[in-house]
């Protein structure tokens, strides 16, 4: 247990001049705020915010960070107020704390809603002053450190909300280190066996090559030698995580995977960096297009560094990063560089960049009425992605995500610009608007006037700007078709249940869901935003209870091991009543398909890999994913009768878009979720029966599980 004295000794370390007494009185206020309340791994609560303070500490933040880190969950846990916190501290460290604190009070059910507003309100307090961010990723950190102490539920929920939210978030903040960290916890909590497979080929690949990384740091150094450039070499593998997911997104096996191993060469000043960085290509075959000067070129949050991959010892490609060691601080501290202190002195880095600027303009696109599935969905974008920068005709460059198009690029103008758009020219050359722009191009857009954005733009645009601009506009040009057919859908819902979709009960659930009216949620639900079902559930929560009699959708399928889970082939939705057979993969759990599901072809040479499998008897939850194909007459309210009559067959719409638009039909494929195939036979006889379906069939695409295949290498 980290005492008083021990975290102001961490402190004087390198800041003499904290202080001390201020450091104190917090942390004696935290222990007597938290007396009697437990963990849930049985430690003394105040233990916690120790730690988190520790962690900032071993940061070198100031005095602020340290005490706000010891307080952060005074407010939200404790009777303690804002009024307590400034009297006994000051103004600046009770806003800090409440910026960290979470919205415990909200009237919200839905999940999604209380934690877009709990990040939202991060974000806002975040733009007006970073440590807040600072403070909440050390707290999320060492929940995650102690996470095992929770239920299995609640750790897959946090982990989800950590790979999905924090870890890229201390990525933009330029905290590399703890974005690694975050994803390695999250990894062992969702995917337990797959880390554990490529820690094992970790072992045995070292145990093949001896030690490498020892070698290429010594090669690095006597490279460096003799053109006498003084230099530090860092030499490892790269994290689990990070192999797993360059794996997922290059469709490798780890046995076909190069530049596992990673090292940093860090110099004096920029010239050396090139210097070095020639040197490298000297003594080493570089690799064509693996190189990058973020130099030149700094990311959004700061980050300058030159990445190259070279094919080195043994020819092993490894990536090399070359910067000074301002450079490296920012790399590794981020946001947290700014607020260093060293020798009781604020440490100033002419590279380490306030986030503000970005964090401003997510707090100007949404107010805090706005919608918050697109608020998460926006934030998301921007956390995780890596950027290409764009010239415009006049030279200015413009600062766009990895696979941004050139409608992402005229939406990053202007809105009034991106809805205008018509066509595109990439350095002068027309060019489609799905085109993915390039490094250094230069772009021009041509409008029109009264264009209108098409929805399949939402599936081209790659921002979260883009996105949202596009939705708001497509809400606004089809809103009252949107509205009827959303009124369509709330009746079968609400009638599936014995109740009535009144105007006092879409009031009730619009507000559940912060939206500002009924007719928002019914345009929401016409535009298949929200389902039918969520609202449903939001007003009548007690309907969501299972029947006792009802199989477990987790244990619906009799054959798989006691630690073995399954998940639905894409390519043909088995359902309950169907035959099936399972394929396991490893690190992956087990994937059932149907027993005629054409894909089944690519794992005929492996049949240790199969698994013979059949469903529980028994009435299964409405769960299980299936697809139709339908054709239907272009005319009034057929849509809406479509729906009903799915509804009638107690089958729940889960998603649905358009094929084809002719003037006289449309064509449509429409995601249901459903007990067994005999209902899936229900709603086809009751569609077919219909006279303005011209034709409806089960949807299934082979090309929807090919790349699975990929893993048959292993």
């Amino acid at each position: 247990m980290i005492t008083a004295d021990d975290l102001i000794g961490q402190i004087r370390a390198y800041n003499p001049s904290t202080n001390a007494k201020s450091i104190r009185e917090a942390y004696c206020f935290c222990r007597d705020m938290h007396e009697g309340q437990l963990r849930h791994s049985g430690e003394l609560y105040y233990t916690h915010p120790v730690e988190v303070a520790s962690l900032l500490a071993g940061q070198y933040l100031d005095d602020a960070s340290i005490i706000t880190a010891l307080l952060h969950d005074t407010i939200e846990d404790t009777k303690a107020s804002f009024a307590d916190i400034e009297r006994l501290f000051n103004r600046e460290i009770a806003e800090l704390v409440d910026g960290v604190t979470k919205l415990t009070n909200l009237q919200l059910s839905s999940t999604v809603t209380k934690q877009a507003e709990n990040f939202r309100k991060l974000i806002m307090a975040t733009s007006k002053d970073v440590r807040v961010t600072l403070v909440k990723l050390a707290d999320r950190l060492h929940n995650m450190r102690t996470i095992r102490a929770m239920t299995p539920t609640k750790q897959e929920q946090k982990a989800r909300e950590t790979m999905d939210i924090y870890a890229p978030l201390a990525g933009r903040m330029g905290m590399h280190w703890l974005r690694e960290e975050l994803e390695d916890l999250s990894f062992q909590v969702l995917n337990p066996e797959g880390r554990q497979s490529i820690i094992r080929r970790f072992i045995k690949l070292q145990n093949e090559t001896d030690d490498v990384v020892e070698k290429i740091n010594a090669d690095l150094l006597h490279e460096m030698a003799k053109a006498n450039i003084a230099v530090e070499v860092y030499g490892r593998a790269k994290k689990p995580y990070s192999i797993w997911r360059k794996m997922q997104t290059k469709q490798l096996s780890f046995s076909r995977l190069s530049d596992i191993y990673g090292f940093r060469v860090i110099v004096e000043n920029e010239t050396d960096c090139y210097s070095a960085l020639g040197l490298i290509h000297q003594r080493w075959h570089s690799v064509p297009g693996r190189f990058k000067d973020y130099i030149s070129q700094p990311k959004s949050n700061g980050y300058r560094s030159i990445h190259t991959t070279v094919s080195g010892r043994n020819a092993r490609r490894v990536e090399v990063q070359i910067r000074t060691k301002a450079m490296h601080q920012v790399a590794e501290k981020g946001a947290a560089a700014t607020w260093s202190y060293r020798d009781g002195e604020r440490v100033k880095n002419p590279f380490a960049l306030d986030p503000s600027d970005w964090i401003a303009s997510l707090t100007e696109r949404f107010s805090s009425e706005g919608d918050h599935g697109e608020f998460l969905e926006a934030v998301k974008l921007e956390l995780y992605t890596d950027q290409v920068f764009c010239f415009t005709p006049k030279g200015e460059v413009i600062k766009l995500p990895r696979g941004a198009t050139p409608i992402d690029f005229a939406y990053a103008i202007h809105t009034r610009i991106g809805s205008a758009c018509v066509s595109a020219k990439v350095d002068g050359i027309r060019v489609p608007l799905w085109t993915r722009l390039r490094n250094g191009q230069s772009v021009q857009i041509i409008t029109a006037e009264g264009q209108t954005p098409p929805a399949n733009w939402i599936d081209i645009a790659a921002t979260g700007r883009a996105k949202t601009a596009i939705r708001r506009s497509l809400r606004e040009a089809d809103r009252e078709k949107f509205i009827n057919l959303g009124r369509e859908f709330a009746r079968v819902a609400f009638g599936n249940v014995n109740k009535k979709a009144t105007d006092r009960a879409l009031s009730t659930a619009a507000k559940h869901f912060g939206l500002p009216s009924a007719e928002e949620l019914l345009a929401r639900l016409g535009s298949a935003e929200i389902a039918a079902r969520e609202v449903v559930s939001e007003l009548y929560p007690d309907l969501k209870i299972r029947d006792v009699n009802e199989v477990d959708s987790a244990r619906s399928v009799i054959g798989l091991g006691s630690d073995q889970k399954f998940d639905h082939a894409d390519c043909c939705h088995p359902l309950p009543g169907e035959r099936i057979v399972g394929i396991t993969f490893r690190g992956q759990g087990v994937v059932v398909h149907t027993i005629d599901c054409n894909n089944l072809q690519h794992y005929e040479k492996q049949m240790d890999r199969w698994l013979d499998l059949h469903w529980r008897d028994g009435q299964h939850a409405a769960t299980h994913p299936a697809r139709i194909q339908i054709t239907i007459r272009n005319g009034a309210g057929v849509m809406g009768r479509i729906c009903t009559l799915i509804g009638d067959q107690s089958a729940n719409i889960a998603d649905m878009h358009f094929v084809d638009r002719k003037p006289d039909y449309f064509k449509l494929i429409i995601d249901l979720e459903l007990r067994d195939v005999s209902q899936l036979h229900m709603v086809l006889t009751a569609l077919e029966a219909e006279n303005d379906v011209a034709e409806v069939c089960r949807h299934r695409d082979p090309d929807l599980g090919i790349d699975i295949a990929s893993f048959n290498d292993e």
